[in-house]
């Protein structure tokens, strides 16, 4: 193959795309618009205390080790991992807290003895979960979606031709009412959907592979935080030989008619064989081709955003606090809650509060005696909201709920905070509207209108990412960049 490739954005999918390709004996530049590589996985330091930014969690951590196999580098030269005993704590309004173990016979046991549920209900429903996947994974996430090849094989007719059994036809909100009695059991499996910025309310059940995904393929977090593996395929990346240029803002993608020619960066226009955009795919069709208006890009443009997210980043001292590394605090309504997100397109006035505590598993994340805190609620794309008003409420009720849950003022802990908004995500990663996913899943046919890993339009162009497919997480992004990277091999081999 050999060939000259510019890929544009040093994110995680970026970065495994580079990987793959200098592996394949390609000459890789790499284009970031920062300072620093990893996109939304990135890291904030202040006063003593570091918080990953954006992803707090790693599923399916074989893709990743699969990534480094394929260089022929051993992951635990590189970075090292936790697994973690228990996924999370949720807390309900009414007081009752679940603890969700990573060992399912004792995460079952925990639901049967704090809900109404039946601990056989959970065991059944994780075996469901799993089905989904069993049927799914090959066919959505491991392979292009546009290829026909995909589709001509015994396993994916028999998916296609048998929707009913990946639930295709339910809704998240339905299937879980199928399983479950207890409105507490529903909701907890409920927030699965806001994995991939959805609606529970609305999007397929076919998302119900999350928890099988989360609760028996296991979670973990890397000994120095989420941060370390963007920090970890960077130098994978620059001792393989590719070369990372930061600080450059890709202005362009050149093409003659309907063939990619290169790129244009800092007004310099450099010839390319291949580019990988490893950007939004909206930022990507509306700025890098001048809105150029052609089917693909119109199609997409017309798509639902995903959510987005507020983030607080806090100091917190002189508290040590009975939480676990992941924590949530439910609403009290959680149709509310996405109707606030969804329809009226402002942050949940009651919402549920997620608080990632790193230094519960990272030594060093936090000085002696303090915590440091991610605290995140949900929250619309960005459209013309008064963020300095929407920040103002979101921190208030935060507060306010999280000091009634743990009987302190939270307040007085809290040493600093730093805030992250759907226009500052956008700002900093060029991610359309501040979404966190690229469109939203709130359809059954969703996964099939998610942008290709190569342009049905143009010759030479790639796409790898969390807009594109198969989807946002760092497991997802990095098969991204894998699937984007077996068309290449593919088309030019």
């Amino acid at each position: 193959m050999k060939k000259k490739v510019a890929i544009i954005g040093g994110g995680i999918a970026g970065l495994s795309a580079a990987i793959r390709l200098i592996s394949s004996g390609n000459k890789v530049t790499l284009f970031e618009k920062n300072t620093t590589t990893g996109g939304k996985a990135n890291e904030l330091r202040k006063e003593g205390f570091r918080f990953d930014t954006g992803p707090s969690l790693l599923t399916m951590k074989f893709v990743l080790e699969e990534l480094f196999e394929s260089a022929r580098i051993n992951t635990d030269d590189y970075i090292k991992f936790t697994s973690l005993s228990t996924l999370c704590k949720y807390h309900y309004p009414d007081g009752t807290l679940i603890n969700a173990y990573a060992d399912r016979e004792k995460f079952a046991g925990e639901i049967e003895a704090k809900t109404s549920d039946k601990a056989e209900s959970i065991k059944k429903y994780l075996r469901y979960s799993k089905r989904i996947y069993d049927l799914t994974a090959e066919l959505f996430l491991y392979k292009s979606f546009k290829e026909p090849s995909t589709f001509m094989n015994l396993r994916a007719l028999k998916t296609l031709l048998n929707l009913r059994s990946i639930d295709a036809f339910r809704t998240i909100n339905e299937a879980n009412q199928s399983f479950f009695r207890d409105t507490k059991t529903i909701q907890l499996f409920n927030r699965y959907a806001t994995y991939n910025g959805s609606n529970p309310f609305e999007a397929p059940a076919t998302l119900n592979i999350i928890p099988h995904v989360e609760c028996s393929l296991g979670a973990y977090l890397p000994e120095k935080g989420i941060y370390s593996i963007t920090e970890a395929l960077t130098k994978v990346a620059e001792d393989l030989g590719v070369s990372i240029q930061y600080n450059c803002n890709v202005e362009k993608i050149t093409h003659k008619e309907k063939v990619v020619k290169g790129v244009r960066v800092n007004g310099i226009e450099e010839k390319y064989d291949i580019v990988v955009a490893g950007s939004d795919v909206n930022y990507t069709y509306i700025n890098l081709f001048d809105n150029l208006e052609i089917k693909e890009s119109r199609k997409y443009k017309k798509l639902t955003p995903s959510s987005s997210a507020v983030v607080f980043y806090w100091g917190v001292k002189n508290y040590t606090s009975p939480l676990s590394t992941h924590n949530i605090f439910f609403s009290d309504n959680y149709k509310a809650e996405f109707d606030d997100i969804f329809k009226e397109k402002r942050t949940p006035r009651d919402p549920t509060v997620y608080v990632y505590i790193s230094s519960k598993t990272v030594q060093g994340d936090a000085p002696e005696g303090g915590e440091n805190w991610f605290v995140m609620t949900n929250a619309p794309y960005s459209e013309g909201q008064d963020w300095l008003n929407e920040i103002k409420i979101q921190e208030e009720v935060i507060k306010k709920k999280i000091s009634k849950t743990l009987g302190i003022n939270i307040e007085q802990h809290i040493r600093f905070s730093e805030v992250l908004t759907p226009p500052i995500i956008e700002a900093q990663t060029n991610s359309h509207l501040g979404s966190l996913y690229g469109i939203s899943s709130n359809n059954r046919n969703a996964a099939f209108l998610r942008q290709g890993n190569r342009s049905g339009y143009f010759k030479n162009l790639y796409f790898c990412g969390g807009s594109a497919h198969p989807g946002g997480g760092i497991p997802l992004v990095l098969l991204s960049g894998k699937i984007a990277c077996d068309l290449i091999r593919k088309d030019y081999d």
